[in-house]
């Protein structure tokens, strides 16, 4: 259904459900909804965000002849729910940046078309809303750009590709917000903001002579990978996903941005068949001055499950991915939101609290890969110290679901592929005590690390089983060394293990690990993973 509903919203470009001459509003009186009253501030209010020049809506509605002439798209994708995009479920928890139409909003709309889209009075027809220099937020408070396009090829596999915005601050700042403009967007799957503290970054070049470079190694800095990546990771600034829209946190809350720090926007590209150019744009919005409270990730699980041990068998119509966590402290939660690939159909998270009573947080049941988004709540959700959160991601990988990449099916596992799987959900919090706020941040390090050890320990022990399962030594190198050169080449690295093992070891980004690289590799998993990683 889906995707019949998708095909109808995008193939508009063959339908004109009206034939609009003359000037672009004409004085009509009618006692039905008009485009004056109350259609255009309908429209404007959840609509025109996202439909006009250079946003990711495939045609614009700003004015009354943009909107006419697309009613009968407009019509389907209403009567099916599939616009406004909104997939989250209402629980009893309202979100300040709902889009979706009220039934009395969508009655109007309705009518209006059924009616023949009655224009109204022009001089009754409310502005479109303003937006500065194209930006959904005002005009920002620092602009960066990529220096130099980086080119998409037509097809192919999916591309990561970390890219360095040099912010060159001489003073710690605060980020509200960040909005992406991107040049390539059809080719945009998503993008992830982190924060370079120490400029290593930048340092880095790739192979192929493009702009940025392939893999997540900026993430360790200048120090050992595996002890620094839990703590970067917890440093992310938020995403961005087509389709959402972003939002300013509320209150005095912000992101920290330490002075001389860079922003790293990790971006995942998938090819669409024609070749494009990325030189993408950030917008950043400071706060005007430090909040009183540091915001802290609470992700389940971490790393979007990276250490859960997901795998999916072909033809399973329902695998759960389940992940708990007890509440060590009194928390107050600002915004939610949740990450899979295409075979997700659910997820929900929930709340015990410590006498037993529960409430749904978050629910999505009819998961969408294209319309991923953060969701605001309109009043900060207060959960007490002993609250046990529970999130559960459901996975359909039979034929029976027409989002399955596969047919027929085929085993899915974690991995960074759209094919592929992975999930999370993830709320931004505020430890309700300030004093307390390390207690949350160092289990979910902790939390991270772990999930981080199962993750290499598991393929360690898929690739090195003959010897003798998790072992990281000059034998099991000698293993991978096929052409017996004394380096890795990438291709010689077993699949599901070559990304981690290139953030971690690849300190040069050739794509082929050396002697010197393979030993002080080796010698920071052994001390992150400890005497299993020995086989011990």
């Amino acid at each position: 259904m889906k995707r019949t509903l998708a095909s109808i919203y995008f193939a508009v470009l063959s339908q004109t459900a009206f034939a609009v001459a003359g000037s672009d509003i004409e004085t009509t009186p009618t006692a039905g909804p008009t485009f004056a009253e109350p259609i255009a501030s309908i429209v404007y209010s959840h609509c025109t965000a996202c439909h006009r020049e250079g946003q990711s809506g495939p045609f614009p509605l700003v004015t009354y002849r943009d909107v006419s002439q697309r009613a009968d798209t407009i019509k389907a994708v209403l009567e099916n729910g599939y616009m406004p995009p909104w997939k989250a479920v209402h629980t009893g928890f309202d979100f300040a940046n709902d889009r979706r139409l009220s039934e009395k909003e969508k009655e109007q709309m309705l009518s209006w078309i059924e009616a023949g889209c009655e224009p109204g009075d022009a001089k009754e027809t409310p502005l479109p809303p303003s937006f500065p220099d194209g930006w959904s937020l005002g005009k920002p408070d620092v602009v960066l750009q990529m220096d130099r396009p980086f080119l998409i090829p037509a097809d192919g596999p999916d591309l990561y590709r970390s890219f360095v915005f040099q912010v060159n601050l001489p003073e710690d700042k605060w980020i509200k917000a960040i909005e992406l403009r991107p040049t390539a967007r059809t080719a945009v799957h998503h993008a992830l903001f982190f924060i370079d503290v120490d400029g290593a970054a930048k340092e880095q070049r790739s192979p192929d002579g493009q702009p940025g470079f392939a893999g997540m190694n900026f993430l360790k800095g200048r120090g050992n990978a595996l002890e620094r990546m839990p703590e970067s990771l917890a440093r992310g600034l938020g995403g961005y996903v087509p389709g959402a829209t972003p939002n300013l946190l509320p209150g005095d809350l912000a992101r920290y941005l330490p002075k001389g720090s860079d922003i790293v926007m990790q971006t995942h590209f998938h090819p669409t068949g024609k070749p494009e150019t990325e030189q993408a744009m950030l917008g950043v919005y400071f706060a005007d001055k430090p909040p009183k409270q540091r915001l802290v990730s609470l992700q389940m699980p971490p790393i979007f499950g990276m250490g859960s041990g997901l795998d999916i068998p072909a033809g399973k119509a329902k695998h759960v991915l389940h992940d708990e966590y007890t509440l060590p402290i009194d928390i107050l939660g600002f915004e939610i939101g949740g990450h899979a690939h295409y075979i997700c159909r659910e997820m929900v998270m929930t709340a015990t609290t410590p006498d037993g009573v529960k409430s749904e947080l978050f629910r999505i049941d009819d998961w969408d890969l294209d319309w991923q988004d953060q969701y605001l709540y309109k009043s900060p959700v207060t959960l007490a110290k002993g609250t046990k959160l529970s999130v559960d991601i459901i996975y359909d990988n039979s034929a029976n679901n027409p989002e399955n990449p596969f047919t027929p099916p085929r085993p899915i596992s974690w991995g960074r592929e759209s094919t592929d799987e992975m999930g999370a959900i993830t709320m931004l919090v505020i430890a309700k005590n300030e004093d307390e706020r390390t207690l949350l941040e160092s289990d979910m390090r902790d939390r991270a690390r772990e999930s981080l050890g199962n993750r290499i320990r598991s393929q360690m022990g898929r690739a090195g089983g003959l010897l003798g399962g998790n072992r990281m030594d000059g034998a099991f190198m000698k293993l991978l060394d096929r052409n017996r050169d004394g380096a890795l080449q990438k291709s010689e690295i077993p699949e599901r293990m070559r990304d981690r093992l290139m953030d971690i070891m690849d300190t040069n980004n050739d794509e082929t690990l050396d002697k010197a690289e393979m030993d002080s590799g080796r010698q920071q998993m052994e001390k992150f993973l400890g005497p299993k990683s020995k086989g011990k």
